[in-house]
C-alpha cells in the first residue's frame, strides 16, 4: 500500500479541526492538536513524517506565532510547510506569520475547494524542494564515490609501477587535509574555504601522475640515482603538469587547474632550491606547498626500495632541521600541531576506502549542520541546471519525466508536455485519463511491470512503445532509472527517464559513424573517410579548382627516439591543430597514417599563394623540437579528377620533395616527366 501524506491540524476549536479533517481526510492522513503545546509534542515525535501543518494563530497556552518560533529554532520549518488559519485579516498580522516562515494563509470560514487546492499545491511545492535537496545529497555522495574510486585506482598504479605502498596516495590525502585545517586555524592569508580544502585534497591524489613516463629501472632503482638518472626522475613534475595541461576542460575545471599546480610545483622549496622552476616563497601555490610537505613526511615514514621507514619522531626532526629542504614556516608549525594526529591517521588508514555508511554519514552530518540544506540560492541554481538540461533536451527532441512514488506525482518536462499535449504535473498518473490518451493503459501497465523488476544494483530499464502524439501514432523508446531510498530497500522512491523518438536513434547512429570517420589521436578525418568526402566534393563541384596537399613531418622518428612516443603524439596533435586553424570550413583535413597528413582545399586558378601560406604555417618550433615538413601537391582537374590519380600525383611530388633535401614542397607537373620544382623556401 502506498504511503499517504500526513497533515497536522492545530486549532483550539474542535469544530474547526473536524471541518478541515472532513475536507482533507480522503486524500491525507490526519493528526490533530488542540493547542501549540500539543502541536510541538506531535512535531517532536512525527516531524519526519508530517507533510504539512495547518496552524491556527489565536490559541490558549501557546499561540501559532510561538509554534512558528519553535519550528524555526528546531529547523523543522525548513522541511515542513505551514499554512496559517485565522479569521484575522490584518496585513501586519499576516506579514508576521510570513516572517516566521509560514508558506500560505487561509481565512475562516473555510472554502472546501480553496483549502484542497492550497494544501495540494503546498505539498507538491515542498515535495519538489525535498527532491532537489535529495539531488544535492546524491551529487555529494556520487562525487565522494568517484573521488575514492580515483584514489583506489591511483594507489594501485603507484603500487604497480613505483614499488611503493599503495597507501601513499591515501596518506597524501589524509596529511594534506590535516595540514590545511591547521593552516586555516592559524591564518586567513590563503582564503581556504571548506570547498577549496576538499578540492586540494582530491587534487593531491594526482601529484605523481607524471611518474608513468619514468623508466622502471630508474623508478625502482634500489640504490642512489646517478645525476643523469635523477635528471630524468625530475621530469615527472613537468610531464604530469603537461598531461593535465592537455586536458580538454582545463580552463573550466578548477580541480584540473589545482592538480596541475600540484603536479608541477610539489618539489619546489620555500628557499627557491627546488625544481623544476626554482620558485621561491609565496610564488609557490599553497596547494603545492602543502602537498610537498605531506609527500616528504610520507616518504620518510614509509619503506622504499632505497631506504627503510623512519619513525615519526625521526622524520619530524629531519623535516624541522631542514634536511629535506626548506618549507613555509607556518606550515612547519601546522605540522608540529598536527603531528600526533597525522601519525595516528596514517597508521590506521587502509586501502579499502570509505564505506557507503561512512559516505552517507558525511551527507547526514552536513544536513544536520545546515550545510547541505537547499537554500533559496541552491534551489535556484539547481532549477537553472534543470532548465538548461531541458532546453538542450528540447533541441534534441527528448521527452523527460520524473515520478515520485510518495507524492504520486508525475512531472513532465516543459517541451515534452507541450509535444505530447499533457500538463507538466500529473497527480495520480495511474488514474489520469489524459495520460491514457497518450500512453495506452496496457502499455503503461507493461512499463510499470518493468519498473517493478528493477533493483538497487540493476535500476535501468528500457522498452519501445507506440504513443499517440496529437492523435497520430508514433513509436518511442523509453529509458528509465529507479532511485531507491536508503531507509527503504523494499521499493524505489523515484523514477526518472525520457522518451526518445525512434528517429533520434538514427541521429545516434550518425554520431557513431562520425566517430568511426575520425582519427583517434588527432580527431581529423581518417584516410578512408577523407577519400569518401573528397570524392563527394569533386562530384558535387564541377568546374571548380582543388589542391590535394600531402605532407609528412621531417625527422619525426628522431622526435620519438629523443623525447619518447608521448611527445611524438603531442607533435602530431599540434600539427593537426595548426591544420585546423589554417584551412577553411569546407576544406578537408585528414591524417593518412603515421606522421603523414592530407589537405584537400578549393583554390583559385593560381594555387601557389594558398599553398605557400599553408606550408609556412605548419613549420616552426614546438617545445624542443623544430618542425619542418616535406609537401607534395597535385591539382584538380589539371591532374585528373579521380581520387587515386590525385593521391598518386601528390605522393610522387612528396617523394620528390624528400629526395631533394626535405623542408620544401613540390608541385606535380606531368609535362616535365612527372616532377617540377616550382618554389622552395630556400630559393626565396
Amino acid at each position: 500500500m502506498e504511503k499517504r501524506n500526513r497533515i497536522l491540524i492545530v486549532d483550539d476549536t474542535e469544530m474547526n479541526r473536524s471541518l478541515l479533517a472532513d475536507i482533507l481526510s480522503a486524500e491525507y492522513d490526519i493528526l490533530e492538536a488542540r493547542d501549540g503545546i500539543e502541536a510541538i509534542a506531535l512535531l517532536g515525535k512525527y516531524h519526519t513524517n508530517i507533510s504539512l501543518v495547518l496552524l491556527d494563530i489565536v490559541m490558549p497556552r501557546m499561540d501559532g506565532f510561538e509554534v512558528l518560533t519553535i519550528m524555526n529554532k528546531s529547523g523543522w520549518i525548513h522541511s515542513i510547510p505551514v499554512i496559517t488559519i485565522s479569521a484575522e485579516t490584518s496585513s501586519s498580522y499576516i506579514d508576521h506569520a510570513y516572517d516566521l516562515g509560514a508558506t500560505d494563509y487561509i481565512n475562516r470560514p473555510f472554502d472546501e475547494k480553496t483549502v484542497q487546492r492550497r494544501v495540494c499545491n503546498t505539498i507538491m511545492l515542498y515535495t519538489k524542494q525535498k527532491n532537489l535537496e535529495g539531488m544535492v545529497t546524491e551529487q555529494i555522495l556520487e562525487k565522494e564515490r568517484y573521488n575514492f574510486l580515483m584514489v583506489e585506482i591511483l594507489s594501485n598504479i603507484v603500487e604497480f609501477r613505483n614499488g611503493e605502498s599503495g597507501l601513499h596516495v591515501l596518506h597524501i590525502r589524509v596529511i594534506t587535509e590535516l595540514l590545511l585545517k591547521k593552516l586555516v586555524a592559524r591564518t586567513s592569508r590563503y582564503n581556504l574555504t571548506s570547498s577549496k580544502i576538499a578540492l586540494i585534497v582530491n587534487a593531491s591524489a594526482l601529484h605523481d601522475i607524471g611518474k608513468i613516463s619514468i623508466p622502471e629501472d630508474i623508478l625502482n632503482k634500489p640504490g642512489r640515482l646517478t645525476d643523469e638518472e635523477f635528471a630524468i626522475m625530475k621530469t615527472h613534475c613537468a610531464i604530469g603538469a603537461q598531461i593535465l595541461q592537455n586536458a580538454p576542460n582545463l580552463q573550466e575545471e578548477e580541480l584540473i587547474r589545482v592538480a596541475h599546480d600540484i603536479c608541477r610545483w610539489h618539489h619546489e622549496r620555500y628557499d627557491g632550491r627546488g625544481y623544476p622552476d626554482g620558485l621561491k616563497g609565496e610564488d609557490i601555490p599553497i596547494a603545492a606547498q602543502v602537498v610537498s610537505l605531506a609527500d616528504v613526511y610520507d616518504a620518510l615514514t614509509s619503506k622504499r626500495v632505497y631506504k627503510p621507514a623512519y619513525s615519526h619522531e625521526e622524520s619530524m626532526r629531519m623535516i624541522l632541521r631542514g634536511e629535506c629542504g626548506a618549507f613555509n614556516p607556518i606550515l612547519l608549525e601546522c605540522l608540529v600541531d598536527a603531528g600526533s594526529h597525522i601519525e595516528e591517521e596514517v597508521r590506521v588508514n587502509s586501502p579499502s576506502g570509505m564505506s557507503s555508511m561512512e559516505i552517507q554519514s558525511i551527507a547526514t552530518e552536513l544536513i544536520a549542520s545546515n550545510e547541505l540544506r537547499a537554500s533559496n540560492r541552491t534551489l535556484a541554481l539547481l532549477d537553472q541546471e534543470r532548465i538548461k538540461y531541458r532546453f538542450f533536451a528540447s533541441m534534441s527532441q527528448e521527452v523527460q519525466f520524473e515520478y515520485n512514488i510518495h507524492s504520486d506525482l508525475l512531472e513532465v518536462s516543459e517541451w515534452g508536455a507541450r509535444y505530447l499535449a499533457l500538463p507538466e504535473l500529473i497527480a495520480h498518473p495511474k488514474q489520469s485519463k489524459q495520460l491514457q490518451k497518450v500512453f495506452p493503459a496496457a502499455d503503461f501497465q507493461s512499463f510499470i511491470c518493468l519498473l517493478r523488476g528493477t533493483t538497487p544494483t540493476d535500476p535501468i530499464v528500457s522498452g519501445s512503445y507506440c504513443l499517440s502524439v496529437q492523435g497520430e501514432p508514433r513509436w518511442f523508446k523509453v529509458v528509465a532509472r529507479t532511485l531507491w531510498d536508503s531507509e527503504d530497500r523494499a521499493n524505489y522512491s523515484t523514477v526518472i527517464g525520457k522518451f526518445i523518438d525512434i528517429h533520434e536513434e538514427q541521429l545516434e547512429l550518425a554520431n557513431l559513424r562520425q566517430l568511426a570517420a575520425q582519427d583517434s589521436l588527432t580527431s581529423l578525418y581518417n584516410h578512408r573517410a577523407a577519400r569518401e568526402a573528397i570524392e563527394a566534393k569533386i562530384a558535387a563541384n564541377e568546374g571548380k579548382n582543388f589542391a590535394m596537399i600531402l605532407f609528412d613531418v621531417d625527422y619525426f622518428k628522431s622526435a620519438n627516439d629523443q623525447f619518447g612516443h608521448i611527445f611524438g603524439d603531442e607533435v602530431l596533435k599540434y600539427v593537426a591543430q595548426r591544420m585546423r586553424q589554417n584551412i577553411r570550413q569546407g576544406d578537408i583535413a585528414a591524417r593518412v597514417g603515421g606522421d603523414e597528413f592530407l589537405i584537400f582545399a578549393e583554390c583559385q586558378s593560381d594555387a601557389m599563394p594558398q599553398i605557400q601560406r599553408v606550408f609556412h604555417t605548419l613549420t616552426g618550433q614546438y617545445k624542443d623540437f623544430q618542425i619542418s615538413i616535406s609537401m607534395g601537391i597535385s591539382l584538380c582537374p589539371e591532374n585528373g579528377e579521380a581520387y587515386e590519380r590525385l593521391f598518386h600525383c601528390a605522393d610522387q611530388a612528396l617523394y620528390s620533395a624528400k629526395k631533394s633535401g626535405r623542408n620544401q614542397y613540390r608541385l606535380y607537373d606531368k609535362s616535365i616527366q612527372g616532377f617540377l620544382s616550382v618554389l622552395s623556401p630556400m630559393d626565396n
